[in-house]
């Protein structure tokens, strides 16, 4: 008996030691391909680019997986152990593997054989971080094991908060959220440290199936897996049963938050950013990367500036009549459903899409458009309202604007037109009729100190066409060019009194003749340059040109950056090349800020996703700026070390030339603001195809066109002054509203005299229709009448004191003196 127990323990232990020896060739075997597990120190996951207005508020989030990336001091107490309860109890106590754990889901997997469930894995918080980090999500024995040992090498690695933060930080929640910081923004729109009990519960209930506890589609069973959490979390003693039963008595609450633009009107904006940070990193580093971007972006202007466009827009086509429905539905049944499908433009919220479900003469009933929940289903109340016919005259015209059509709603609409409406009295349910205009604009707001881009508009809607406008059309900026071809002049020799001739010119080239007009087609004989300015002649703006020689005015155009290179050829002096509202509104604020040459920009600073600039705008230092304290030194300062691109006296001249053009001239009582200096230039291309207006204060930039994508006329009278000036006029009355008054600085040395407006020339004692003018030092009024373009000269003694002839002559602008 006795050898027999020998012989079978001696099987037993060879048995043994041949298992054991089985057992340890195949974790041999799977040790030899593990992946390397200390690749986890230098963990960076993919991470959502955040961009933020000037004043900080978040504009856009862009990323492949929404996630932000949260260390684990950061994340409150009863957020771990939410997750905890949930996931891993034992968490902080066990050496990877929870042999209790395994043991009871072993026996749950054989209660369950045969029944078709899926069976439990029990892995601990280190186990999901070696699968998600290093392994495969595959159901194998193998994949098991290398589970289990790396998960025991990672723990002797790495801290237990390591740990836990790698798996906060990366597990997916579902609604394309990967790690806390990114669900809780994604499900409850707050950060981790707001996050409620119950909200926390809720998030770690999803890690397991989030598309099994859907807030919405699978409410019932997402509350239960909450509350399960929840008495998991009073069970371990993280918090009370009373908390408990309050948290438990709580709603999902879920409120998903929007992706892509989150700051009203500022969608042209956010993607000219998006665009300018994959032209300097890349797609990878702008939704992987992590990026902080604090953009120039002032979203008081953006909204001022939107609203000013978007009027002068509708403003134009809607005196040009009716383009006919957006669409139309039949109205047999229930219209609900049927409208409910249209998309509207979502960035237009002022507008509601509506169907006509009535028309007589004196109004129009309108059925408004319903609501959808997030799974698509259609409100079932139904909303109506009515268009009153006084409300919507504009329409009874038709869509060239030449003719009226219609002498009552009944001639426009008919029931199953959709249309937009824009409520006037929603107590009352008053309507007005809209169309979204055929025509379009871009328009720029800018600091002329710095460069930055304060505001931007691509065109009335993003939803309507993502095609910016204010960036990528190029546009001939027709008249608003002629101050760069006078700054060329007064940097030059000329004074804004020198008199050039206002007369038909003809221009042979090639064999072809061309013969520039003035608008409205009147010449005004000599004048000086500054009428030239105010009143945009185009004769005598060819005739300087022409005096100066075109390759000087194609230098200074590509100094200022207007083109990268201009043809020197005279049509160019009227404004006939092509470029873009950016680049012209950069090109004036050189002008605004005295001459200095500035970078346009919609960027600030970019972070990494460890804080560190990486991209800076601001250029100029700060000597003395980072003083600890006052110790009697000299302020602080600013180094600017710019390139000066045009003499500040030049600058200042022709600022007060363009001063002049809104008080008198072409743009005269289309800029209603009285309290600062103003300064700009209108522009009417040929055939009226594009009207421009860029004007400044001291302290604000902006400049816009409007026309057509295709370019057409936008017929009689669609000038810069007519339609152009007046939106600037009204952005800059409520622009002014938020910036101090300044006064244009006038550069040390300047003189001002007094000059005759016709001549020019130094105006006597009681002279009539005089302005004071600046000159630089060494230059003053000519001291005879001297008319550039042609003719001969006459003194200034001649001229009034020879002959009553002459004074006349020269005083109603001598037509035909030379």
């Amino acid at each position: 008996m006795v050898r027999l127990i020998g012989y079978l323990f001696g099987l037993a232990c060879v048995l043994f030691l041949v298992v054991a020896a089985g057992v340890g060739i195949y974790l041999s075997g799977m040790t030899k391909d593990l992946p390397n597990y200390e690749v986890l120190a230098s963990y960076e996951p993919p991470v959502a680019t955040r961009v933020h207005a000037g004043n900080g508020a978040l504009m856009a989030e862009y990323a492949r997986e929404r996630r932000l990336f949260l260390p684990i001091q950061a994340v409150p107490d009863r957020v771990k152990a939410a997750f905890l309860s949930a996931e891993d109890k034992n968490f902080y106590n066990h050496p990877g593997i929870d042999i209790t754990g395994l043991g009871r889901a072993i026996i749950t997997n054989l209660q369950n054989l045969g029944s078709g469930r899926r069976p439990e894995g029990a892995s601990t918080i280190t186990q999901q971080v070696a699968k998600n980090f290093l392994l495969t999500s595959d159901q194998t024995i193998d994949r098991k094991v290398k589970e289990a040992i790396l998960s025991f090498r990672i723990e002797q690695t790495y801290s237990k908060d390591k740990i836990l933060e790698l798996y906060l930080n990366e597990i997916f929640f579902g609604l394309n959220s990967y790690g806390i910081a990114g669900a809780a923004l994604t499900y409850f729109d707050k950060s981790v440290t707001e996050l409620t009990t119950a909200e926390a519960a809720y998030l770690a209930a999803l890690p397991k199936g989030p598309a099994n506890y859907h807030p919405f589609r699978r409410e019932k069973q997402a509350i239960e897996r909450r509350n399960w959490v929840i008495d998991r979390m009073a069970e371990n003693g993280y918090i009370t049963q009373a908390d408990a039963d309050d948290a438990k008595k709580q709603p999902l609450g879920v409120k998903p938050r929007r992706s892509g633009t989150h700051l009203f009107a500022s969608d042209f904006f956010s993607e000219e950013v998006r665009r300018q940070i994959i032209d300097r990193y890349g797609d990878k580093a702008l939704y992987e990367g992590g990026l902080s971007v604090r953009t120039s972006l002032d979203p008081d202007l953006q909204i001022i500036a939107r609203h000013a466009l978007q009027n002068g827009l509708l403003d134009y086509d809607e005196r040009r009549g009716f383009h006919g429905p957006i669409s139309q539905i039949g109205m047999t049944g229930d219209w609900g459903p049927e409208l409910a499908k249209l998309p509207s433009l979502r960035d237009v919220p002022e507008w509601k899409l509506a169907v006509v479900t009535d028309v007589s003469a004196q109004s129009v009933s309108v059925g408004l458009q319903p609501s959808t929940d997030s799974n698509g289903k259609v409100d079932p109340a139904r909303e109506t309202g009515t268009i009153a016919a006084d409300d919507m005259k504009w329409a009874f015209r038709d869509a060239t604007g030449a003719r009226k059509t219609a002498k009552s709603p009944e001639g426009v609409l008919k029931p199953g037109d959709v249309v937009y409406v824009e409520p006037i009295d929603e107590a009352a349910k008053t309507y007005r009729l809209r169309q979204p205009p055929k025509v379009q604009g871009g328009f720029v707001a800018m600091d002329p100190n710095t460069g930055r881009v304060l505001a931007m508009v691509g065109g009335f809607s993003y939803a309507q066409s993502e095609f910016n406008r204010a960036t990528q059309a190029m546009r001939q900026p027709g008249s608003s060019f002629k101050p760069f071809v006078y700054a060329a002049a007064l940097d030059n020799g000329y004074t804004p009194a020198s008199v050039i001739l206002d007369a038909p010119i003809e221009v042979v080239t090639g064999g072809q003749v061309w013969r520039p007009e003035n608008y409205g087609g009147q010449s005004a004989g000599p004048s000086t340059l500054r009428t030239g300015i105010e009143k945009s002649r185009n004769q005598m703006t060819v005739r300087l040109a022409q005096d100066m020689g075109m390759e000087l005015v194609a230098e200074y155009a590509e100094r200022f950056g207007i083109y990268d290179k201009m043809l020197p050829v005279l049509a160019m002096s009227l404004g006939s090349g092509e470029t873009t509202v950016m680049r012209l509104v950069s090109a004036y604020a050189v002008i605004a800020n005295g001459g200095k040459q500035i970078k346009p920009t919609v960027i600030d600073r970019i972070q990494d996703r460890y804080g560190k600039t990486v991209f800076r705008h601001e250029e100029r230092t700060c000597e003395g700026c980072n003083a600890n304290d006052w110790a009697n030194q000299e302020e602080p300062t600013v180094i600017d070390n710019r390139e000066q691109v045009l003499d500040p006296m030049t600058a200042y001249q022709i600022t007060s030339m363009m001063e002049g053009v809104v008080a008198r001239g072409t743009a005269a009582g289309k800029i209603p603001v009285k309290d600062r200096p103003v300064a700009g230039k209108t522009g009417t291309t040929n055939d009226e195809k594009d009207a421009w207006f860029v004007g400044f204060t001291p302290n604000l930039v902006a400049g816009l066109y409007l026309g057509f994508d295709t370019p057409a006329p936008l017929g009689r009278g669609g000038t810069g002054g007519s339609l152009s000036a007046p939106i600037f006029g009204q952005f800059l009355a409520e622009a002014a509203k938020l910036m101090p008054a300044e006064k244009f600085h006038v550069p040390e040395g300047m003189q001002f005299i007094a000059v005759n407006r016709k001549t020019g020339m130094a105006a006597m004692e009681g002279e009539p229709d005089t302005i004071v003018e600046a000159f630089k030092p060494g230059t003053g009024p000519a001291d005879v009448f001297q008319v550039i373009g042609e003719g001969e000269y006459m003194t200034q003694d001649q001229i009034f004191n020879n002959s009553p002839q002459a004074q006349q002559a020269v005083t109603s602008g001598m037509p035909g003196l030379f």
